[in-house]
């Protein structure tokens, strides 16, 4: 943060990154009129990357790794992301600052317009379903058997453009909170719950990182934090982060906080969808808990206290522990061998369109 007060903030450079972008900024103005923002927009290496789906390009930080890079070098002050974007293990010397208060963290049905007025249950047999998530695909295939899952990438424009313009799709299945910030609400023919589809780790939840030591951008965004968003956030990234998944394997939760009492549900699954492992934990966030993830120690200026911090982690990591006591680990380590055998296929495809586009 420069002495006149400027602060600078990363953002990707999609329409709904701005949008999620401006609306912290706009929190902070409204808390703080004496800050001037600056917004830097950059292109990941997520965005980039169109032609294949996300688990099978076999890199970790594809949203963010750019932005972390911007601020080690001091170019912004903080950068914001869709949490479920940024990775369980931050870069040396980045945290998480503050987590904002939560959207819907749900997943919506988006029909092609020739099934207007139409839920899933309503589709034929055969229908095609657009998705680059492994987790929506394995869990509607488990309700949906005779359906048929294909990947479809790009920001949330590209996406509604090849459902709308093409007859390849007949839905396709975006994240609440992103439709509802772009204004598209209209375009929600379903909201899939719980027992369809449990969402993904953090989804609808926006973070702001920024550096350790940066202690005035700290107490800025403290400000925003919002405690429950951030408990339930801790819980589920601690799930993941002993499970070690992402996007290469069907990982799903659904966490609820009342008073003190969290509840976190959490599925593995395989690729197909054939087999499922579900199960659930509930803690006191006023007990003791296990040891608090590094990442999580410094923020919010102590506005947490330790032992719900702890208490959050345990119960996704009980959680994790649980599920690898019974067949979930075998299912977790098949859908894993697969995943990489898949990645391996898909480099093996560029390196092959590569080397033709060379000879020609």
């Amino acid at each position: 943060m420069s002495e006149d007060g400027l602060v600078r903030v990363g953002s990707r450079k999609s329409q709904l990154a701005m949008i999620q972008t401006n609306s912290i900024i706009d929190a902070l103005k409204s808390l703080c009129p004496d800050k001037n923002f600056e917004v830097v927009s950059m292109t990941t290496t997520g965005d980039k990357i169109l032609d294949s789906a996300l688990s099978k390009i076999g890199e970790k930080s594809l949203f963010t790794r750019e932005l972390e890079v911007a601020l080690l070098n001091k170019e912004v002050d903080f950068v914001v992301h869709s949490l479920k974007d940024l990775p369980t293990l931050l870069p040396d010397g980045l945290i998480i600052g503050c987590v904002y208060k939560r959207d819907s963290p749900f997943d919506a049905v988006v029909m092609h317009p020739k099934h207007a007025g139409k839920t899933l249950d309503d589709l034929p047999d055969g229908s095609v379903i657009g998705t680059s998530s492994l987790r929506r695909a394995a869990q509607l295939a488990r309700k949906y058997p005779t359906f048929k899952f294909e990947n479809i990438r790009g920001n949330l424009n590209t996406r509604l453009k090849k459902l709308d313009d093409a007859d390849i799709y007949d839905a396709i299945i975006l994240a609440v909170a992103g439709l509802d910030r772009m204004g598209w609400q209209n375009r929600i023919s379903q909201v899939l719950g719980k027992d369809v589809c449990m969402y993904a780790v953090s989804q609808g939840a926006m973070a702001v990182e920024c550096r350790a030591d940066d202690k005035k951008t700290l107490e800025l965004i403290s400000k925003i934090h919002h405690q429950e968003t951030a408990l339930a956030c801790i819980a589920e990234r601690g799930f993941l982060r002993c499970l070690e998944g992402g996007c290469s394997v069907p990982v799903s939760v659904y966490t609820q906080l009342e008073g003190d009492q969290l509840t976190i549900d959490g599925g593995i699954f395989s690729l197909d969808g054939s087999q499922a492992m579900l199960d659930s934990v509930s803690i006191s966030l006023a007990g003791e808990g296990g040891q608090a993830s590094p990442d999580y120690v410094h923020i919010y200026g102590g506005e947490i206290p330790v032992c719900a911090l702890k208490a959050a982690e345990s119960a996704g990591v009980t959680l994790a522990q649980n599920l690898l006591k019974t067949e979930a680990a075998d299912i977790l380590a098949e859908a894993k061998k697969k995943t990489a055998e898949a990645i391996l296929e898909e480099k093996k495809r560029k390196e092959a369109e590569a080397k033709a586009s060379v000879e020609t």
